[in-house]
């Protein structure tokens, strides 16, 4: 499922608060990969850090759905050829706005649920 999807949400440390933001993604193994921009606060922040990242589908019509949510440490990306590699991925951007910036997702806890609506029979 969590490759099902190109945007997911990362939960960071901003200040000593948390901090959401959207995000793309690539979903590579037991990794997540996300291409930022250097010196964006998710740059500076998650460079590396424990964060949490959550990524979901739901059918309001159906009233179906599920949500997957990892925890892991995020680490920036500093080998040139590791760079070079990632900037191949089929991976853009959420919001482009300078040099690019790779975020790497250990996947270490990996959780998940479906989402059904529930009839009610009289």
């Amino acid at each position: 499922m969590l490759a099902s999807v190109p945007i997911g949400r990362i939960v960071y440390t901003d200040r000593a608060l948390p901090a959401v933001q959207p995000v793309s993604f690539h979903l590579d193994g037991e990794r997540i990969i996300i291409r930022t921009s250097r010196g964006s606060k998710l740059a500076l922040a998650a460079g590396d850090a424990v964060v949490a990242f959550q990524t979901d589908e739901y059918d309001a019509e159906s009233g179906t759905g599920w949500s997957v949510t990892v925890v892991g440490r995020a680490k920036s990306v500093v080998d040139p050829d590791e760079v070079m590699a990632l900037g191949r991925l089929p991976l853009n951007p959420w919001a482009p706005v300078g040099p690019d910036h790779f975020i790497v997702v250990d996947l270490q806890q990996l959780s998940g649920r479906r989402i059904q609506r529930q009839t009610v029979s009289s």
